[in-house]
């Protein structure tokens, strides 16, 4: 289920995606004047739900990418790594294992350095 939403939130944020919302919401609008309103209302209503959720999730990785790469750069200020490089398109578990690893390095330097 997750590489389908992370697929679909990706789509949708690209311009093919938006003219896809465009095309379906200028079919739903047509449908109107053959007395299919509350079928239009109910579609464009699911529709927005599912496009605030898609933008929900793809925010959540990116942020979750952001802070994990942040760390990084906290951590390595003397090494250079590029193992995060990329890291927005891992997969959350990707995400927040990475995360871990970097919380567990830069606490035993912080142990280290005591």
């Amino acid at each position: 289920m997750n590489r389908f939403l992370f697929a679909m939130g990706d789509f949708l944020s690209r311009p093919p995606g938006f003219y896809f919302l465009l095309i379906a919401m200028l079919l739903c609008t047509a449908l109107v004047p053959f007395g299919l309103t509350n079928v239009v209302t109910y579609a464009l209503s699911v529709a927005a739900i599912v496009i605030t959720g898609v933008v929900l999730i793809q925010g959540y990785r990116d942020t979750a990418a952001i802070h994990a790469k942040l760390d990084e750069i906290i951590v390595s200020l003397r090494e250079t790594r590029n193992d995060v490089v990329g890291l927005e398109h891992a997969e959350p578990e990707e995400i927040r294992e990475k995360l871990h690893t970097l919380e567990e390095e830069a606490l035993a330097r912080q142990v280290g350095s005591t």
